[in-house]
């Protein structure tokens, strides 16, 4: 693997490696719950923006340090660093630390490797799959600390429901969801029993997308998330569209012809490459 300059050097609070395509992200603050220091959000937004931007890289994955805590959430000794700056200012121009809201196109994968509180919740929302160890557990103890629980709940509806985002929500420090609880709602995509089993696993899952059509992932990626945020007909209309715009690209000649030539095809990963 290869580390990145600056932010990303070990013993920073966090490592950002790649390797044959895939990017890991991990957050480095294990002593303190691997917890988001106003550092770490800004090496977020610069590896998300490294990662979008490096077309080395096909896949990312995100985790934690560790194996106890995957993200405790905000650094408390940290919460009103900044907060008088930030109150004219939009919630896109603020929160620049998950994939999600840095609009990567690429997959990411969540592997959680121990319990997940408050703004650890992002990355669980915001990932494209999520895999989680068995002893794993999920909780937000915002209103425990007098803090509302606002943005990640909105992510936590998104991918698990209303119910789930509501529980953790209001009943605070005194609830931890266990991973199981968290596969069954739809938060955790899979389950293994341990933390070390939860990177292979999500490095085997990274290893496969990367064989496959980055333009044709990204247009995927787009449709799917798309249906959360449009109602019918507009999620089907936008998904239509992308679908076409996809015969247009070099790669969606190369999958078929590869194919019937029984080799490997050699995707394009620029978006703009027309056939």
């Amino acid at each position: 693997m290869s580390n990145s300059p600056g932010l990303y050097e070990r013993g920073t609070p966090l490592s950002f490696k790649i390797e044959a395509g895939i990017a890991l992200l991990t957050l480095n603050y294990p002593a303190n719950g691997n917890a988001l220091s106003p550092t770490m959000l800004l090496a977020l937004e610069q590896a998300w923006q490294r990662v979008e931007a490096d077309p080395e890289v096909r896949v990312a994955i995100i985790t934690g340090a560790g194996e106890r805590h995957f993200c405790t959430g905000a650094d408390v000794s940290a919460l009103e660093v900044g907060q008088g700056g930030l109150l004219d200012i939009s919630y896109a121009e603020a929160n620049r630390f998950s994939p999600r809201m840095c609009a990567v196109t690429k997959p990411v994968i969540c592997a959680v490797n121990g319990l997940v509180n408050g703004g650890g919740l992002h990355f669980v929302a915001d990932s494209d799959i999520v895999i989680a160890c068995e002893t794993a557990q999920f909780m937000d103890t915002h209103v425990s600390v007098g803090q509302v629980s606002a943005l990640e709940s909105v992510g936590v509806v998104r991918r698990a429901g209303v119910g789930a985002a509501l529980l953790m929500a209001l009943a605070g420090a005194s609830y931890r969801m266990p991973a199981s609880r968290a596969y069954m709602v739809g938060l955790v995509d899979l389950l293994e029993p341990t933390a070390a089993d939860v990177l292979s696993r999500a490095f085997e899952l990274a290893r496969n997308m990367c064989k496959n059509s980055p333009q044709a992932m990204a247009l995927s990626k787009r449709a799917i998330w798309g249906a959360t945020e449009l109602p019918d007909p507009a999620a089907a209309e936008q998904g239509w569209g992308l679908l076409k715009s996809q015969w247009r690209h070099v790669d969606f000649v190369e999958g078929p012809k590869a194919f019937l030539e029984k080799r490997a095809p050699q995707w394009n990963p620029d978006p703009n490459a027309k056939r």
